[in-house]
């Protein structure tokens, strides 16, 4: 792809994400990085690109709509990779991936929805590998810590001679942020999708990602997206009880098609669960656990209930939305990956990011993979197609996100 125009064009770049990911590009792309913005709306466009920092003033604007096929066709031909952050990507993003997939051009997304990446990997993923197109789902906080906690943990055990990845899990340790509005609205198309009985076979199977039309049967039992779970049966060194995660059902799926696209590279007894800790009492925590589990039960059911609609859509952000740069500022994430290997032996991976993890972060999560497939790509592997971050950028994106101030760690744990 050396004749092409650009090395990235953001597209989405007047959505709250989009400028941040564009900023994080103007601030840290290498010199002589070649970047775009694109998106629907010319005006809105140039207020943006003079928002930004100097770097990014010359950078050329491109009109295209998620709703003009032949318009993403143009864009995608002229650039090596695209970075979109315009969802829902159920409701706008299947074009895109058709365009990126029969131009043979990299792309990158924010999506949480399982049915999006599902219905990319039966319509486009034979285009994209015929084509040498990565198409790569999840490059934000939804799944980046989640994919690369397990990824590098892998890599150190591989290492180390000392077997497979067994029982996994991933615990979000500390948080501070909001829930972005784009996410909200993803939230409704997929409580929108549940009450069709197909849609939600594929949103409640472990391996819906995994392969095949609507992904696999289970190839062995999955842990629960939604139960409470002791500490200790982790690690040994864990007390308390840990709550559910809100974005298991997603990111546990993206992990398990990393195993998978990696031929089993984890482990065939590979089995990969998420939670959160609220605290290592054994009473309040029990307590804590068990309001999470049923608060999340409740705001999902409330979702699917159209009649409430209205009073959700007034307590939660909207698309477009945010907080205020000082709010994201102040947020960071911490995620800890726990595994038993076959051979017995205890790991740990821990990641640590400032900023706000829906907003922040991943406009570094996003920029740094959309800097890896386009100025790294001698480096990469060779796998092509609908893939994970996991499984198309590895350890590289690992090394970029380090030397953009996560902190990614291994450690035996016994």
């Amino acid at each position: 792809m050396g004749n092409r125009e650009f090395d990235v064009v953001v597209f989405g770049a007047t959505g709250f994400v989009g400028k941040l990911t564009a900023q994080y590009l103007a601030e840290h792309a290498p010199t002589g990085t070649t970047i775009a913005l694109a998106g629907r709306n010319e005006a809105k466009l140039a207020a943006t690109r003079a928002e930004l920092p100097a770097a990014a003033h010359d950078w050329p604007l491109i009109i295209a709509d998620a709703d003009s096929p032949a318009s993403l066709d143009a864009l995608a031909a002229r650039t090596q990779v695209i970075c979109t952050t315009v969802g829902p990507y159920l409701r706008y993003g299947e074009a895109l991936v058709a365009a990126a997939a029969s131009a043979g051009t990299d792309y990158v997304d924010l999506t949480g929805e399982v049915p999006f990446v599902r219905r990319s990997i039966d319509k486009h993923h034979d285009t994209a590998v015929s084509s040498g197109a990565r198409i790569v789902h999840a490059c934000g906080f939804d799944s980046i810590p989640s994919d690369l906690g397990t990824y590098v943990l892998h890599q150190r055990i591989a290492a180390d001679g000392s077997g497979d990845l067994t029982d996994t899990t991933m615990i979000l340790t500390e948080f501070s942020g909001g829930i972005s509005g784009g996410t909200v609205d993803s939230m409704r198309v997929i409580a929108d999708l549940a009450a069709d009985k197909d849609e939600r076979k594929v949103l409640i199977n472990p391996d819906a990602l995994t392969a095949g039309p609507q992904g696999s049967s289970p190839r062995i039992k999955q842990p629960s997206d939604i139960a409470t779970i002791s500490a200790s049966s982790v690690d040994p060194s864990l007390r308390g009880r840990l709550a559910p995660f809100f974005m298991a059902s997603y990111n546990t799926r993206i992990v398990r098609r990393s195993n998978a696209l990696l031929n089993d590279a984890y482990g065939k007894d590979f089995r990969y669960g998420e939670a959160m800790r609220v605290g290592n009492n054994p009473i309040t925590s029990a307590l804590a656990a068990a309001g999470v589990q049923i608060g999340m039960g409740a705001f999902f059911g409330a979702m699917a209930i159209k009649p409430l609609r209205p009073l959700i859509d007034r307590l939660l952000p909207k698309p477009g939305e945010g907080p205020s740069e000082k709010a994201r500022n102040k947020g960071f994430f911490i995620t800890e990956t726990y595994t038993r290997t076959s051979t017995g032996k205890r790991y740990r991976s821990r990641m640590k990011a400032d900023g706000d993890p829906g907003y922040k972060a991943t406009a570094v999560m996003l920029g740094e993979s959309a800097l890896t497939l386009a100025l790294e790509r001698d480096k990469l592997p060779t796998l092509t197609g609908v893939l994970t971050p996991a499984a198309a950028m590895g350890g590289v994106l690992a090394d970029r996100l380090r030397a953009a101030g996560f902190e990614i760690t291994v450690d035996q744990r016994g």
